[in-house]
């Protein structure tokens, strides 16, 4: 497990690395790019090698529509999605409402 930022090399003495994630440490959406160079045992350096990966949010968000159970006849009355959600470091930007009858 590594914790990856960004400019700072790690180093490994195995062939795998695990990016590792944390609330804390997230990898926001997008394009990142990773780097290897490799070293032999005679201290030879290889030339970089790099690799991109995209970090998508996949995962709908959460949906709560507040709404009074009864209003009187002729009265404005408020909707609300407050309430709603998206997964961690997701935000919803835009509440989208229709009336359906």
């Amino acid at each position: 497990m590594a914790e990856f930022r960004p400019g700072q090399p790690v180093e490994t003495t195995t062939p795998d690395v695990e990016v590792t994630v944390t609330p804390t440490t997230p990898l926001p959406v997008g394009r990142h790019r990773f780097q290897l160079v490799v070293e032999d045992d005679s201290g030879n350096l290889s030339e970089p090698s790099t690799a991109e990966v995209i970090v998508r949010d996949t995962q709908k968000p959460t949906a709560v529509l507040d709404a009074p159970r009864e209003v009187d006849l002729g009265r404005s009355f408020q909707l609300s999605g407050k309430r709603s959600s998206d997964v961690a470091l997701g935000r919803i930007v835009k509440y989208i409402w229709t009336r359906l009858d």
